[in-house]
């Protein structure tokens, strides 16, 4: 049985995820009609168009949603909420909503107030996936590849909302997992948001140091490849961190436990306790390498 097209999807907030996806579904063949991209910036959605992720563009998302029966909300965590209080009223009847936020819970009881009645039909998800990029001109098709996607249903979600946004995910390439809101929250605390933290925090306290220039000048490919996240957009890390402050905070709590331990072990010249925690570490991430490939 083929899996039915898109007949009209609207995009809101057309930037490296949600234009990837729309290029991955238009690779796939399931892109039947027009897609309308919308956001602030004319000249972000000029690229898009020109890069064929879209096919018209509007900065008023009501205009956006008409019609469509696939909408992709893509936009910063603290602006889906407006964003879905205004579309509300102008959805189609058979309209699936979905986003790609990475704090679930503050998206999901924004778009429970935002939606009201129409909170059945919105499924909330978060690719794991992207870099450091933004904007239309870093999207492309194989972006969710051998990715995972998770998808938090509530208890309201439609079933067959549920499985269109599944079917889509599958389609591009990705592999989707279904779990509570909680659950993802804290997961993506330790695995993504902490390591953001910590690549934000390094890079801004030897941004002061007073010799930061010969510093900098003597980093090398690890500090370049750690730092890396560093050059994420700063809004979007912004909303990210408020969004899940229980969840990351918890997670920072912990590492910051290890990391006095490790101060200690340095400061006591304890090089077999040192060893043996740079050994499980090691070892814990070639598991991890593992995992991926297999």
């Amino acid at each position: 049985m083929s899996m039915p097209a898109v007949r009209t999807l609207a995009l809101i907030g057309v930037g490296l995820i949600g234009g990837s996806w729309v290029l991955g579904l238009r690779e796939a063949g399931l892109v039947r009609g027009e897609v309308v991209g919308c956001g602030r910036s004319m000249s972000n959605l000029k690229t898009a168009l020109e890069r064929g992720i879209i096919d018209s563009a509007t900065t008023d998302p009501r205009v956006a949603v008409q019609g469509a029966d696939l909408v992709v909300v893509a936009v910063p965590l603290g602006a889906v909420g407006p964003v879905l209080g205004t579309i509300r009223d102008h959805l189609a009847g058979d309209a699936v909503i979905t986003d790609v936020g990475s704090a679930k819970g503050r998206v999901m009881a924004d778009a429970a107030e935002a939606l009201t009645h129409r909170y059945s039909r919105f499924v909330p998800g978060h690719p794991i996936a992207g870099n450091e990029k933004s904007g239309a001109g870093a999207a492309f098709p194989e972006l969710f590849r051998q990715r995972r996607v998770i998808l938090t249903p509530a208890e309201e979600t439609d079933a067959d909302a549920l499985e269109r946004v599944t079917q889509l995910w599958t389609a591009v390439g990705a592999s989707v997992t279904h779990m509570t809101a909680a659950h993802h929250d804290d997961v993506l605390a330790a695995t993504s948001h902490l390591p953001h933290m910590l690549a934000y925090s390094l890079v801004d306290t030897l941004s002061r140091w007073s010799d930061r220039d010969e510093v900098f000048a003597y980093a090398a490919g690890g500090f370049r490849d750690f730092t890396r996240i560093a050059s994420s957009d700063p809004g979007m890390w912004r909303d990210i961190c408020i969004a899940n402050r229980e969840a990351l905070l918890v997670a920072l709590e912990r590492y910051m436990s290890d990391l006095a331990a490790l101060h200690e072990t340095i400061q006591a010249g304890d090089g077999a306790r040192l060893e043996a925690v740079f050994r499980h570490a090691r070892d814990a991430r070639n598991r991890f390498l593992t995992m991926l490939e297999s």
